[in-house]
């Protein structure tokens, strides 16, 4: 959603400057994680909105459903988070944080979706090639996807390559279509 990526930003980046001069960094790639995963929950969201929580309890309330030892700075930040209603934007926020981090370490994130199980081996005989043809370092993650028949679809920031057999059954319909 572009709307919250637009909302999410100067927080991400506010939030990476800081934690880079003050060398916390990965502490706060794991703590909006978590965060990112707790707010994501239907029902935690739905407390967040709830009009007759004042905004202590609900900050009270997510920074008591974190398991995980936060920043020092971490109340503060959730507390301009839920004074301004913008909880729901932490998985974006999670997001963006992550690719200021990656490319700051000149790395990117490939998401990897395979109609099978990939081995390790074949996890890194495909990063190989890839990384030569993104020219970054490159930390996978792989799903399954069995509706994608056989191939892979790999996306890396905005750019895609997909070999699926979806994705050229898709593309032999639409070149029958178009004749």
């Amino acid at each position: 959603m572009a709307e919250l990526s637009t909302i999410a930003r100067p927080y991400a980046e506010a939030l990476y400057a800081a934690a880079r001069d003050k060398s916390t960094v990965a502490q706060w790639s794991t703590a909006l994680n978590e965060l990112a995963q707790i707010s994501s929950n239907e029902d935690v969201r739905e407390v967040m909105t709830d009009p007759r929580l004042s905004k202590a309890q609900r900050k009270e309330l997510l920074l008591g459903l974190v398991k995980s030892a936060l920043p020092a700075e971490a109340s503060n930040f959730v507390d301009l988070l839920v004074e301004n209603d913008r909880v729901i934007t932490l998985p974006e926020i999670a997001e963006q944080f992550e690719d200021l981090k990656n490319r700051h370490e000149g790395s990117a994130i490939a998401k990897i979706v395979s109609a099978f199980e990939l081995s390790d081996a074949q996890v890194q005989e495909l990063l190989v090639g890839l990384e030569k043809k993104f020219g970054v370092k490159l930390k996978p993650e792989v799903t399954v996807d069995n509706s994608i028949i056989g191939g892979v679809r790999v996306t890396v920031g905005d750019q895609v390559l997909d070999t699926s057999v979806q994705a050229q059954l898709t593309r032999l319909r639409d070149t029958l279509a178009a004749q």
